[in-house]
C-alpha cells in the first residue's frame, strides 16, 4: 500500500457556566473568529468541531453571524458538528438519567440551530469509565475521542493506535478514537513541519492509519502568547498550507468520514482514566509531588519509553476527596437530581419541571468541580454560578410541589454528602442551611433563596503541588511559546509571602478556644493555637419541629486546655424569615479563669476591592471595604454588604464582643499564571468568657441575610405611592 494517512482534526471550544461575558467575547475575538477566518479559504480541509453548550448558546445570542458561517460549512461537509452533554459535565459524576438527558438535550438544540444531528461526541475532560459506554450509546452517540494515554493504560502499543477501536458495555457498543498526545504538544507549539514529519512517519509504518488530534480550540489564540504566534506570526496558515501541500498522501477528514472509510482496528476495554495531566492533578499533593519528581528523574533514562505507559496518576473521582468543597457541590447536585426524578415519578407535570431540570444541567458544568492548570474550583465566580443554578433548580422544584405563596419550614436528616454521617437540612421558603453535627456542628451550606446564592461556597486554603513553583519564582521562557502546563508566570508580586494554609474548612459556627493573648494577626495567618477540641469533633444532635419553625440542638462534652467543658448550641429557622437565630450555652467553666472563646463564620461571594462591598457596624456606620481587616472591641454586630450581588449579611449579638473580620485569599493557578484570589470573608466574634455562679455563660446571635433587591423594590414602590 502506498504510504498514506488520514488526519482527524477535532477542536473543542468551551467556556464554562458563570464565566464573565468579557472572557467569552475575548475568546471569540482571539480564537473562534480568527480560526474560522483562516480555515474557510482552505476548501480541501475538513474538521470536526465541538462547541460546548454554554459557549454555543452565547454565540447564538451574541454573534449569530458566526453561527451562520459555521452552518454554511456544515452544509457543504467541511465541518462535522460534534455533540456531547449540553453543559459540559464530567459524565462519571452524573446519574445515567442525567448523562443521557444532557446528550439528547444538546443533540436536539444542535438539530434546531445548525440543522445537523451529531453522531459523535466530545467527552468532557476525557474522563472515562467503562460504564459510560452504555449511557452514551443509549443517547444515540456512535463515537467519541479519548486520549492515547487511555489506550496505553489498557496495554495498547502506540504503533497499534492506527485508527479507532470498538468498546462495549452491557451489550452496547461505541467507537473510540485515540487522540494523540504528541500532536497535542506539537500543535501549535512546534513548526508545522514537525507535525507533517510525524504523520509521514506513521504513514510509512502503518499505511492507511488514522491519526487524531483532539484538543482545546482556545490554544489557537486565547492561551497566553498564542494569538501572536498562531495568527500574527502565521503559524495556522503555515499549518494549513502544509496540510494542503501534502493532501495527496495526508487526508484531512472528519471523524464521521473516518468511520465511513475505515474499519475498527480492534476491540478494547479502557480503564477508568482521563488525560495524563488530569490523573496527576487528582492525586493528593504529596503523591503528586512524588510522581512529578520520579518522572523528572527518569524521563531521560533509556528505559523510560518502555516504562512510562505503566506509570499512572490518580482517579478523577478523588477530586471529591482532595477538595471537600467539590464534594459539597456534587452532593447538592445529586440531591436535586434525585428529588427531580422523584417528582417526575410522583406525577408532577413535566412542563413545570423543565426549567428546574435545565438549571440542574447547568449546575453540572464541570469546571469548578476540580482543579489543575486552570482555575477550576479556586474561581469563586464559577462555584457561585454552579450553586446559583442548583439553588434555582431547588427553588423551582419547591414551587412545583408546594402550595403557591405559602411560608414553610422543615427539617430533614440524612447522609447528604456521602461521608457516612447524617447531616441536617433546615429549610424554609427563604433559606436552606445544611449542618454537620458529626463535624463540629458547623454549617456547611447556607443558601439565600431570594438571590440563589450560597454564602458558604468557600474554599479552604491548602497546599498545592505548584506552590513549589511559587516559592521558586517565575520562569524565563525567552521567545518560545510554551504549553500552558509549562509556564510559570506571576500575575502579582509577593505571592510567596501570601501562602497560608487552613487547618479546618472555612465554614460557620466553628467553635475555637485560643490563648488569652491571641490576636487578629495570628488568627489571620493561621498561627493561633487551637486549645479546644470542638472545631471538628462530633456533637450530639436533636431536632425540634413546630408548625412554623424548626430547631437543631447540638451538644458536645469536650475540653479546652484539658478542662472539661460542655457546649450546647442551637439554630432556629422560621417560616417566612430571612434570619437564623443562634444560641450558645457553655457549661462547667472554671471559676476565676477566663477562657478566650471565638465562633467562626465565613461568608463567600462577597469580594474585596470595590466601594459597593463594605463592612458596617451595628449603628450602620461604614467601616471599609470587605478586603480590609477589622478588629472591633465591645461591638454588638457587624454587617457585610455587597450591593452588586444584592445582599446584606448581618450578625447581631446580644452581648458586647470583640469581632475579628478579614479576607480569606488563596494563591492559585489559572491559565494566565499564579494569582491571589479572594475566596471569602471570615468573621469571628470572640470573648474572654467567665462562668456565672453555676459555671455557665451564654450568648444569642441573629444571622441575617437581607436581600437588597427586595428592599430596593419595596423602597421604589413606597416612593411611587408617595408621589
Amino acid at each position: 500500500m502506498k504510504p498514506a494517512a488520514h488526519l482527524c482534526l477535532v477542536l473543542h471550544n468551551h467556556q464554562p457556566i458563570g464565566n464573565f461575558d468579557g472572557v467569552f467575547e475575548a475568546a471569540y475575538q482571539d480564537s473562534y473568529l480568527p480560526f474560522l477566518d483562516v480555515f474557510e479559504p482552505y476548501d480541501q480541509l475538513n474538521i470536526s468541531l465541538h462547541t460546548s453548550g454554554p459557549l454555543l448558546m452565547w454565540l447564538a445570542e451574541r454573534h449569530p453571524e458566526y453561527i451562520d458561517r459555521v452552518r454554511a460549512l456544515v452544509d457543504v461537509g467541511r465541518i462535522e458538528i460534534i455533540g456531547g452533554p449540553q453543559y459540559e459535565p464530567i459524565m462519571t459524576m452524573l446519574p445515567a438519567r442525567d448523562r443521557i438527558g444532557q446528550i439528547q438535550s444538546y443533540a436536539s438544540w444542535l438539530r434546531r440551530t445548525l440543522g445537523t444531528h451529531p453522531a459523535g461526541m466530545w467527552t468532557p475532560e476525557r474522563v472515562w469509565e467503562s460504564n459510560l459506554t452504555s449511557s452514551v450509546a443509549q443517547a444515540g452517540i456512535q463515537y467519541t475521542v479519548l486520549d492515547d494515554y487511555h489506550f496505553r493504560a489498557a496495554g495498547v502499543r502506540e504503533q497499534d493506535m492506527t485508527g479507532y477501536f470498538l468498546t462495549e458495555d452491557d451489550g452496547q457498543t461505541l467507537r473510540i478514537f485515540p487522540g494523540s498526545e504528541r500532536l497535542r504538544y506539537t500543535i501549535p507549539f512546534q513548526p508545522a513541519a514537525d507535525t507533517i514529519a510525524y504523520c509521514r512517519e506513521v504513514a510509512e509504518r502503518s499505511p492507511g492509519a488514522v491519526l487524531t488530534f483532539g484538543d482545546d480550540g482556545e490554544k489557537f489564540g486565547t492561551w497566553p502568547d498564542t494569538k501572536a504566534h498562531v495568527y500574527e506570526g502565521g503559524w495556522l496558515r503555515s499549518f494549513f498550507d502544509a496540510l494542503t501541500e501534502n493532501a495527496e498522501w495526508l487526508h484531512t477528514i472528519t471523524l464521521a468520514e473516518a468511520v465511513q472509510k475505515t474499519s475498527a482496528v480492534g476491540k478494547v476495554y479502557l480503564p477508568d482514566c482521563s488525560y495524563r495531566e488530569m490523573t496527576e492533578w487528582s492525586l493528593p499533593v504529596e503523591q503528586q509531588t512524588q510522581l512529578d519528581d520520579v518522572v523528572h528523574d527518569f524521563e531521560n533514562d533509556p528505559r523510560w519509553p518502555a516504562l512510562s505507559p505503566f506509570v499512572r496518576g490518580g482517579y478523577w473521582r478523588n477530586f471529591k476527596v482532595k477538595y471537600a468543597e467539590a464534594n459539597e457541590m456534587y452532593a447538592r447536585m445529586m440531591d436535586i437530581s434525585r428529588r427531580l426524578a422523584e417528582a417526575k415519578q410522583d406525577g408532577v407535570d413535566a412542563g413545570e419541571l423543565a426549567s428546574a431540570l435545565d438549571h440542574l444541567y447547568r449546575g453540572q458544568c464541570n469546571c469548578p468541580y476540580w482543579h489543575g492548570a486552570f482555575g477550576g474550583i479556586y474561581l469563586p465566580h464559577l462555584r457561585n454560578a454552579v450553586y446559583q443554578h442548583l439553588i434555582e433548580a431547588d427553588n423551582q422544584l419547591e414551587r412545583a410541589t408546594r402550595e403557591a405563596g405559602a411560608s414553610w419550614a422543615e427539617a430533614t436528616a440524612e447522609d447528604y454528602d456521602f461521608d457516612g454521617l447524617h447531616e441536617v437540612r433546615l429549610s424554609s421558603d427563604k433559606l436552606v442551611a445544611i449542618v454537620a453535627p458529626g463535624r463540629g456542628g458547623r454549617i456547611t451550606e447556607l443558601d439565600v433563596r431570594e438571590i440563589a446564592h450560597n454564602l458558604l461556597a468557600t474554599m479552604q486554603r491548602r497546599p498545592e503541588a505548584y506552590h513549589r513553583k511559587v516559592l521558586t519564582g517565575p520562569s524565563a521562557a525567552g521567545d518560545a511559546v510554551a504549553s500552558i502546563h509549562d509556564r510559570v508566570v506571576f500575575k502579582q508580586e509577593g505571592l510567596d509571602e501570601r501562602l497560608q494554609y487552613d487547618r479546618f474548612p472555612r465554614k460557620s459556627m466553628m467553635d475555637h478556644f485560643y490563648d488569652e493573648n491571641a490576636t487578629l494577626e495570628a488568627v489571620f495567618r493561621g498561627d493561633a493555637q487551637e486549645r479546644g477540641d470542638f472545631v471538628d469533633l462530633p456533637f450530639e444532635a436533636k431536632l425540634r419541629r413546630a408548625a412554623d419553625r424548626v430547631q437543631l440542638q447540638m451538644r458536645r462534652d469536650g475540653n479546652a486546655w484539658g478542662i472539661p467543658i460542655t457546649i450546647t448550641k442551637a439554630l432556629t429557622v422560621a417560616a417566612g424569615s430571612d434570619t437564623i437565630e443562634i444560641t450558645y450555652l457553655l457549661e462547667n467553666l472554671p471559676p476565676g479563669n477566663p477562657l478566650h472563646f471565638g465562633i467562626e463564620f465565613n461568608f463567600a461571594g462577597l469580594p474585596a476591592g470595590a466601594d459597593d462591598r463594605f463592612f458596617s457596624d451595628a449603628e450602620g456606620n461604614r467601616l471599609g471595604q470587605l478586603g480590609q481587616a477589622q478588629d472591633m472591641q465591645e461591638a454588638q454586630g457587624l454587617s457585610l454588604t455587597d450591593q452588586w450581588l444584592g445582599i446584606e449579611v448581618g450578625l447581631d449579638i446580644d452581648r458586647p464582643s470583640g469581632i475579628w473580620a478579614f479576607p480569606v485569599e488563596t494563591v492559585s493557578q489559572s491559565e494566565g499564571g499564579f494569582e491571589l484570589v479572594h475566596q471569602s470573608v471570615c468573621v469571628q466574634p470572640h470573648w474572654l468568657v467567665s462562668g456565672d455562679a453555676e459555671g455557665r455563660w451564654a450568648v444569642k446571635m441573629w444571622l441575617r441575610s437581607k436581600s437588597l433587591r427586595q428592599a430596593t423594590a419595596v423602597e421604589a414602590a413606597s416612593e411611587t405611592a408617595t408621589v
